[in-house]
């Protein structure tokens, strides 16, 4: 560990990992309401809104075993210093920046992985990893769209079966007002695994710095401030990706939609229960992919949807490598 950093140094890199936590919320806003945008449930300006009150909110819900995930199970928190911590969070940055400037939805939660991996591993090698938890989140990069693909076509199958005596007209409006539920629902999810990756960075740093004591734990001011970062940056919207999201894999109806979120929510919830930092993008992709495969195969514009599978392989150690030279640049400005 670093003997113990001054305050505006330990400030400056707290507002630093708010920033990444902001930039997540504006990067992962798609998430949230690209489907109760594209089927024209609620409007942009207003979805971002009900998107980022369910983020901030999300904290009253679930616990913090993400955060414990993150700021233990990633790499040895032995490890960690300012030095670290400083690079992960650059090399997160700098990734979800080119990502979100080429309109990929691509996974914050893995660049953010993938920079404490770089930032550590520059540091002490492949000992810093704690492989148990990295294999459970690498595992997670296949699991997550994977469920919420299989939910998200079973969940259509249901309400297909139980709606076929309802006129089309009645099941839209019904499912114009069941998709705020399970917009309201996915939201929640969002902020309850994606902010609790933040509050574990910056655990960790304060656990470092010793000022946790000698117990690792996630102060109630750190959860609020993460929630508070993420929903602004969710009320900033990110329409790149919202456009990618929600128009151009598949045409989503509300019934559609309402699958989607829910099937992505199911998912969420489960994870951050068990504590698995899995990717709302990767997640709420699988669904959308998995109600536009539910109606047919030719749907999906899987030329879209493979462009952001490639986009989920190279995210970890695209931000790894950012992290990592980010580290040895920190290393000679020092020296």
């Amino acid at each position: 560990m670093d003997a113990a950093l001054g305050l505006p140094i330990l400030v400056g890199l707290i507002a630093v990992a708010l920033l990444f936590d902001f930039l997540n919320g504006l990067h992962d806003a798609a998430n949230s309401i690209a489907t109760i945008v594209s089927t024209r449930v609620l409007r942009p300006q207003f979805a971002v809104f009900w998107a980022a009150f369910f983020n901030f909110i999300a904290f009253m819900v679930f616990g913090l075993h993400v955060a414990q995930t993150i700021g233990t199970g990633i790499i040895d928190p032995a490890v960690v210093d300012a030095q670290v911590i400083f690079a992960a969070l650059i090399g997160a940055i700098v990734w979800n920046l080119v990502t979100w400037g080429l309109g990929i939805p691509s996974s914050s939660s893995h660049a953010l992985i993938g920079g404490l991996v770089g930032g550590g591993m520059a540091k002490a090698g492949i000992s810093a990893a704690v492989w148990s938890g990295l294999s459970k989140t690498v595992l997670a990069i296949v699991l997550s769209p994977l469920v919420g693909f299989l939910l998200a076509m079973i969940l259509v199958a249901i309400v297909s079966w139980a709606s076929v005596r309802s006129t089309p007209f009645a099941v839209d409006r019904a499912f114009r007002i069941l998709q705020f539920a399970s917009a309201s629902l996915y939201s929640l999810g969002h902020g309850g695994n994606d902010a609790q990756k933040t509050m574990g960075i910056i655990a960790v740093l304060l656990y470092s710095q010793g000022h946790l004591g000698g117990e690792f734990s996630v102060p109630f001011w750190v959860v609020l401030s993460c929630q508070a970062a993420m929903a602004l940056g969710t009320l900033m919207g990110g329409w790149r990706i919202v456009r990618t999201m929600g128009l151009r894999i598949t045409k989503l109806t509300p019934m559609q939609g309402f699958c989607a979120e829910t099937g992505g929510a199911v998912t969420l919830f489960m994870a951050t229960f068990l504590g698995v930092p899995v990717s709302t993008t990767h997640t709420i992709t699988g669904a959308i992919v998995g109600v536009g495969a539910a109606r047919r195969v030719s749907a999906v514009r899987w030329n879209v949807a493979s462009s952001i599978v490639y986009a989920w392989v190279i995210t970890i150690p695209a931000s790894a490598i950012v992290a990592a030279l980010t580290w040895w640049a920190v290393q000679i400005f020092v020296r």
